[in-house]
């Protein structure tokens, strides 16, 4: 059985360097009926039909995410405007609520559906369940362990079953949160999440005015904010406390950390899990290149009996993120019996600075993203492969040698090796490595 990586798309860019990189599917969405509705490439028809007609002629996957949970005026036009995407011939609809999946078996029998992960499905039962109702494939809840996956996956063996492996997480149960309702009147379950979990939160002096209302008690602009400790405190439970700072950036309580369960891709795919999923739609094409070469490797390597490289969890720390965390897929990480942070012998982080537009004459020319500098150790990152070097020449966009590209919006020149195939190609700074760490 082939594992398939299934990767995030929320622009035509980010969907063909996901091919590039190794992915065999992506998920898009369309904004209206989708849990990201700001809007994107795709919704435009034209473009998401475009899209999902190039996919297939790379011999790859496109699937619709359809799976916000609808109040009454979505379900009114539902099926009215998912006619033309039909049309398109979706390899799949990945869909959440019983009574539009309902609706699509009905008008269209023979179109494929996935269950949401925002369905939260953690039980065989429900598995079960939703074969019997049509579901192709059900991508089973992140509050799951390993051990709980693989019982699934034994009670049912004729069922497609996906599992996230990368990504944000969410600080609900599989997405289901108020808070961004709540705060600000932008509901999550409809799309429009704002991430009020992640946001920084600071104690601030307060007051009740005459008229009841709570309003900050200082003068706009003189509020020094000063470090605070505080321990959140169940008082039925004395003995257990949780402590909670804030400094000079802000306090981040209900802000979790982010996926990354590269180390157990093997384990899953002897479970024989289907399909790996990357979080990500509103992601830049660099974070989709990189998640994809960094799982396509690990899913090559685990088939073909390889043991897990470990340059593997460095190679994901290029990403911008919030710290990772492999969730709930092991409840108490033995640490001491595998130290999957620092198992290799360097550290190495990298930060994307510039795109290969094209190269002539042994010059690749460059479009600037962040600075990098003559001297820095340099990775070229491609689909074929990755090559580091060390930056011996630049030159600016006028021919003339300089020592740095000074960021986003320069144009430069470096020299470029012959072995390495500049399609997609992009480039990467090695950071210096803190000791600290």
């Amino acid at each position: 059985m082939k594992t398939e990586l299934l990767s995030p798309a929320g622009s035509l860019r980010a969907m063909r360097y996901a091919f590039a990189y190794g992915a065999d599917a992506v998920y898009a969405g369309q904004p209206r009926y989708s849990l990201r509705v700001r809007e994107n490439e795709f919704n435009k028809m034209d473009v998401m039909a475009a899209a999902i007609e190039e996919a297939h002629s790379l011999d790859k996957l496109f699937f619709i995410a359809s799976n916000l949970s609808p109040h009454n005026n979505k379900v009114k036009t539902y099926l009215r405007d998912m006619a033309d995407v039909v049309a398109m011939k979706p390899d799949a609809f990945i869909m959440s609520d019983p009574g539009l999946i309902a609706m699509v078996k009905e008008t269209w029998p023979d179109q494929e559906i996935h269950l949401s992960v925002q369905s939260n499905a953690v039980n065989f039962a429900t598995v079960k369940f939703w074969k019997n109702m049509g579901i192709s494939r059900v991508i089973l809840s992140r509050e799951l362990s390993l051990d709980e996956i693989e019982e699934i996956r034994q009670e049912c063996p004729d069922i497609e079953l996906e599992v996230f492996v990368h990504g944000a997480l969410c600080m609900a149960y599989s997405g289901r949160c108020l808070l961004s309702g709540y705060i600000n009147h932008r509901d999550s379950n409809q799309g429009a999440c704002t991430n009020a979990c992640r946001w920084k939160y600071q104690a601030t002096p307060a007051e009740e005015t005459a008229e009841g209302n709570i309003q900050a008690n200082m003068e706009v602009g003189t509020f020094e904010p000063k470090p605070l400790q505080m321990v959140l405190q169940d008082v039925t439970k004395p003995d257990e406390i949780i402590p909670a700072y804030e400094d000079e950036t802000g306090t981040y309580f209900m802000n979790s950390k982010d996926l990354r369960a590269i180390q157990h891709v093997e384990r899953l795919m002897k479970m024989g899990i289907d399909s790996l999923k990357i979080e990500g739609r509103t992601k830049t094409y660099f974070y989709a290149a990189r998640t994809a070469q960094a799982y396509r490797q690990a899913i090559d390597d685990a088939a073909a009996g390889r043991p897990f490289n470990m340059a593997l969890m460095d190679d994901l720390e290029s990403l911008a993120n919030r710290g990772y965390t492999e969730g709930f897929y092991r409840r108490h990480v033995p640490g001491e019996m595998q130290n999957y942070e620092n198992g290799s012998s360097k550290m190495h982080q990298h930060q994307f600075v510039g795109d290969v537009t094209f190269v002539k004459d042994g010059w690749a020319t460059i479009e600037v993203k962040n600075k990098f500098c003559v001297g820095d150790m340099i990775e070229i990152m491609t689909p074929k492969g990755n090559h580091k070097l060390r930056l011996t020449a630049m030159r600016d966009k006028r021919g003339d040698e300089c020592s740095e590209a000074k960021g986003s919006g320069h144009i430069v020149t470096i020299p470029w090796p012959a072995h390495a195939n500049p399609e997609h190609a992009m480039i990467l700074r090695e950071l210096p490595v803190n000791k600290n760490t």
